[in-house]
């Protein structure tokens, strides 16, 4: 299908649903999915944000700035993940015990306000990685519009461009609990470290990149840009530094770049198999 198609293919699917509460996190995709569902549906829809530990300040100003200027109505609930029973102990489940409580916590928003459904952004590049969130959408009848639309990160970037919405060529980010290998405790500590370092990197002109955490070790992925970024000498000695006084002792560049889903690369069959 061309874009169009699966743009059209979108717009026909959200006019069925007829109400929705979208959970938005200001990323390309619940963006983009969000700007097509309030042209469809008006004041039948309703954003859903997650404030957390996991969710840095940075985003939800964004998001909360795009409902602001778009007229669309945005809920700001607490749904702090390491709350939630074993999740601090990083379970390789980790991602649907914080699904399963963030969108029963939509539900009840969506009931709230007399909307039929709850909706989300994720698209067809994520049937191909571990995802644990995605069987939280199936059992608690969450709909997927991009992924039923067919529509990709690339498709998404590309109609966002032509829509004019700021968050086309935005870095992919994902909530700060997946910085951590599995089983390596989470706790809100962690969480500010990796929020400051990754800040720190932006602040400094890096975009699309992650900072692992491996005990006193920080793993930094990064684009084509921040490996450039990386070659003055300067700037190494100061990240290093940083990284020191946040509490890093030593700091490393992940040779293969940034990539998403990376902690699952040591995901076994086994380990899933024990879920």
């Amino acid at each position: 299908m061309t874009l169009e198609q699966k743009q059209a293919q979108l717009t026909t699917y959200l006019q069925s649903l007829e109400s929705a509460a979208i959970a938005f996190s200001g990323g390309v995709d619940s963006t983009f999915l969000l700007k097509i569902a309030h042209d469809v549906l008006g004041e039948r829809v309703v954003a859903v944000t997650a404030r957390s530990c996991s969710f840095p300040q940075r985003e939800l100003d964004e998001a909360s700035a795009f409902c602001a200027k778009e007229g669309i109505k945005h809920v700001i609930c607490d749904s702090e993940e390491l709350n939630i029973e074993g999740f601090s102990k990083n379970p390789v489940n980790r991602c649907y015990l914080c699904k399963k409580e963030l969108f029963e916590k939509i539900w009840a928003i969506a009931r709230e306000h007399g909307l039929k459904h709850v909706a989300e952004g994720s698209n067809t590049d994520d049937d191909g990685d571990y995802r644990p969130g995605l069987t939280a959408v199936a059992e608690l009848d969450v709909k997927s519009p991009l992924r039923h639309a067919g529509l990709s990160k690339t498709d998404i970037r590309a109609l966002s461009k032509e829509m004019g919405l700021p968050t086309w060529d935005k870095q992919s980010f994902a909530c700060l609990s997946s910085r951590f290998p599995y089983g390596e405790e989470i706790n809100a500590e962690r969480l500010g470290m990796i929020d400051r370092a990754e800040q720190l990197l932006i602040d400094m002109g890096f975009r699309q990149l992650r900072v692992r955490y491996h005990g006193d070790l920080a793993r930094i992925e990064t684009d084509e840009k921040g490996f450039a970024l990386m070659e003055s000498a300067a700037r190494r000695e100061a990240i290093h530094a940083a990284f020191k006084e946040i509490g890093f002792s030593y700091v490393a560049l992940d040779l293969l770049g940034y990539r998403t889903g990376s902690m699952n690369e040591v995901v076994t069959v086994q380990t899933l198999s024990e879920l």
